[in-house]
């Protein structure tokens, strides 16, 4: 299995990145995460990769840090999850909120991936919060517990999906419930 590439990158777009390793340019479908990783075009580039083999096809999925691509790799383990949707949800945020995002069982910020419905967000919480690399770390004891709280709340409010996640967004570890919503609240006014 083909496990990174390192070379030039010769393109980017919306769908991922076309790296030429020794005269051939491997194309890589990488999230929105890794896009923004990667370096300009012409530059060289390191990427980790996961192969997957199909009957009537050979992707390569690139990501910059070997925690996305263990979180891709245990999503696409779950039940109905094809590499395009884990891709997709890989996409939303770094792969520490993804693990906080299921170990907090919050369906909600899974959902804000195009694709996924709220069956399928509770179904990647029931199949991922076990084995998911990192999920051990949603006990009750977690201050990241409230960010399922905090997200849906302010769903409720009225804002949109991707403006929770933008506000929500690096907000600081120890906050609880109440306060990431006074912290999102402060950076939706902006």
């Amino acid at each position: 299995m083909i496990r990174s590439v390192r070379g030039r990158v010769t393109a980017l777009d919306v769908e991922g990145a076309v790296v030429e390793v020794g005269g051939v340019g491997l194309r890589l479908r990488t999230s929105a995460t890794t896009i923004s990783a990667l370096p300009d075009v012409g530059s060289e580039a390191d990427v980790l990769t996961h192969l997957v083999v199909r009957e009537d096809a050979l992707d390569l999925y690139g990501f910059s840090t070997a925690a996305e691509r263990e979180v891709f790799e245990a999503l696409i383990g779950v039940s109905g999850i094809g590499p395009r949707l884990a891709l997709a949800v890989c996409g939303l945020d770094s792969a520490d909120a993804l693990r906080r995002a299921v170990a907090g069982g919050d369906a909600a910020f899974l959902q804000t991936a195009p694709g996924v419905g709220k069956r399928t967000a509770e179904r990647i919480i029931v199949e991922l919060r076990d084995r998911l690399p990192g999920g051990e770390t949603g006990s009750s004891a977690d201050p990241n517990n409230g960010v399922g709280e905090a997200r849906e709340g302010l769903l409720g409010l009225g804002f949109a999906p991707d403006e929770v996640a933008a506000a929500l967004n690096g907000a600081p570890a120890e906050l609880d419930g109440a306060a990431l919503v006074r912290h999102a609240l402060t950076r939706l006014r902006r």
